[in-house]
């Protein structure tokens, strides 16, 4: 799949040249400088990244950029500007942390390519081993039928199929939900050694990523915009495919009364922010080895 990227800005330079040689990475659209015209474009074409390609851009416009970007553009789109390193400095002055990646001058379109990737793929991508393939594989070389213990659980499936010494070598895996795309790409980090990761931006996406494919834990961040925690844990737990599914909140909340709220909806643990590695390894051994 390639990712899809909306090019705008008053570098046409840099926006032809990525035309010219970046269509194999991405799916590319360029904009003007239109509010309504930017504001179209983000609606139907619902890219992965927004790259903004400065030059000679005056604080009217940057204020415009800082605009989109809070109300339009989606918390999950990578909001990326490439310009010189003064720009960069006095964007971020306007205001801080508005752009997600800067991509400072000089720069080739292959190197944007490079960057933008390599953030798409850690930060907004649902990573993981595509275990269907594996079990289809393996259920063609079986003589019997294999039955499922869970309805739609492949990891089940896969187990079912596999000696105890092949399960016990398997390693685990982690579905980490979180608004916070640094949260994501720091538990990533913290774990990916060990088991296999999965993200969910929101718990809309951690749900219909459970429809297909199954996990053996949980990072389910507490406080999240349009569908918090407890009300993902509280649908997990209605189904008869997730109900069993560890889950360990991630909360920024400690004081006590929110706490024994947290500790009522019975987790299997929670974890204060900003998240320790070593409480955390803890905390993920002991749910599940």
């Amino acid at each position: 799949m390639k990712y899809r990227a909306l090019l705008m800005g008053n570098n046409r330079a840099i926006i032809d040249d990525m035309f010219v040689h970046l269509n194999e990475y991405f799916e590319l659209q360029s904009v003007s400088s239109r509010f309504d015209d930017i504001a179209s474009h983000l609606k139907y074409f619902q890219p992965h990244a927004v790259i903004y390609c400065m030059h000679n851009e005056t604080r009217d416009t940057m204020s415009q950029l800082i605009t989109i970007k809070r109300d339009k553009v989606k918390r999950q789109t990578l909001f990326a500007i490439v310009a010189t390193q003064d720009d960069c400095d006095e964007f971020r002055k306007m205001s801080a942390n508005t752009a997600d990646l800067e991509l400072v001058k000089p720069i080739t379109a292959l190197q944007i390519a490079d960057r933008i990737t390599k953030y798409l793929d850690t930060n907004l991508h649902v990573q993981e081993n595509d275990l269907e393939d594996v079990l289809q594989e393996m259920r063609s070389e079986s003589s019997k039928q294999v039955e499922a213990q869970k309805p739609g659980s492949i990891l089940n499936d896969l187990n079912s199929l596999l000696t105890p010494n092949a399960q016990a070598n398997m390693r685990k895996h982690i579905l980490v939900v979180d608004d916070d795309f640094r949260m994501l790409k720091l538990i990533k980090r913290y774990l990916e050694d060990s088991y296999d990761i999965a993200t969910a931006i929101n718990g809309k996406v951690a749900l219909k990523f459970l429809e297909n494919k199954m996990t053996n834990l949980i990072l389910l961040d507490y406080e999240m915009p349009e569908e918090n925690g407890p009300a993902v844990l509280e649908k997990l737990r209605q189904n008869p495919i997730t109900n069993e599914i560890p889950v360990i909140f991630l909360t920024g909340i400690n004081d006590r009364k929110k706490i024994q709220q947290v500790l009522a909806l019975k987790p299997q643990g929670y974890l204060l922010k900003p998240i320790d590695h070593t409480k955390l390894i803890e905390a993920i051994e002991k749910t599940i080895g």
